[in-house]
């Protein structure tokens, strides 16, 4: 066992459009956890701090943090140990569509895998943590890094499979002031969509994939216009269509949400990203929101744990990517 592991996480896009459920990228925002062994204290003490600092009152037992140490406790049929201490601190925006509890929930994962030695792989931590979430879009990126496809396979079993962005793409994140709940956000999805719908979907989920690695302008412009959530989320982002006009008057191939927003993220050639960016933020200060943009790198890395058996300056890195 180690007596002090620090896990860092990114945040994470998912659905980028068409991608719905199943495609998610790395976003370079963070989450920092440092677990160590308490002796004589019981169950989980935790400290929160930065954009975590509004979940101070959450009980232990709601937390994600704690839900992923005991997800991967769990997987590999170890006890919970008494005596864990949890000190997190995050920029990740939460309810923004940027992955704040799926960072949270590989945080406690990855942390439990190290100060226990449980020797779970990183499969095993992405389907321990898939099954906290509810869906791998994610918890994949934060895990591994880079852009990732997700799914179930024909055996029921997670398959992760990585996915080539152009280098000469960005991501523009503009981020309001406002959250979007995911539950309210799941809860407007209809239950079944006509055949026709279906069908368009699955070719705009094609063409997002071609697109990314190729930069093909036409290919992103489509795939980013989605049919199955977007129709019935952009309600809930006021100025939605107004910012996606605009993102693509800069140069952008187009706009959507991160997540179930309330985040839009554009994708654009990396010389027009700040100017997108500007773009979109004007629209929300013409509105009366503030927010905040993010230009993001085409690759961000995965998670990443450091751990110190002896609580001296001796550490190893350990990359999960």
């Amino acid at each position: 066992m180690s007596e002090s592991v620090v896990v860092r996480v990114p945040a994470s896009t998912s659905n980028l459009g068409a991608g719905f459920d199943c495609i998610g990228a790395s976003v370079d925002r963070w989450l920092t956890l440092t677990a160590s062994r308490a002796p004589g204290r019981e169950g989980f003490t935790l400290g929160r701090e930065g954009t975590l600092a509004t979940l101070r009152d959450l009980p232990a037992d709601d937390d994600r943090i704690v839900a992923g140490f005991r997800a991967a406790c769990r997987r590999a049929r170890a006890d919970v140990p008494d005596g864990v201490r949890l000190d997190a601190t995050s920029r990740i925006p939460i309810g923004r569509g940027l992955g704040s509890s799926a960072a949270a929930t590989v945080a406690g994962a990855l942390a439990a895998n190290t100060l226990l030695a449980l020797g779970l792989s990183e499969r095993s931590l992405a389907v321990a943590c898939a099954e906290v979430e509810g869906h791998p879009d994610n918890v994949v990126p934060a895990l591994y890094g880079g852009a990732r496809l997700a799914l179930k396979g024909a055996d029921g079993g997670l398959l992760v499979s990585g996915l080539d962005v152009h280098p000469s793409l960005a991501f523009v994140f503009a981020i309001p002031s406002f959250a979007v709940e995911t539950t309210h956000a799941r809860s407007v999805l209809p239950a079944t969509v006509p055949h026709a719908t279906a069908s368009r979907a699955a070719a705009l989920g094609a063409g997002l994939v071609q697109g990314l690695g190729t930069a093909n302008e036409g290919l992103l412009a489509a795939a980013l216009d989605d049919v199955l959530h977007v129709p019935f989320r952009r309600a809930l982002v006021v100025g939605y269509d107004a910012i996606v006009r605009a993102a693509k008057r800069a140069g952008a191939f187009g706009a959507t949400l991160s997540g179930s927003g309330s985040t839009l993220v554009a994708v654009t050639r990396r010389a027009r990203a700040e100017s997108v960016a500007e773009a979109m933020a004007e629209v929300w200060r013409a509105l009366g929101v503030a927010s905040e943009t993010l230009v993001n790198p085409p690759v961000v890395g995965g998670a990443n744990i450091t751990y110190n058996q002896t609580l001296t300056s001796s550490e190893q890195r350990l990359q999960w990517q």
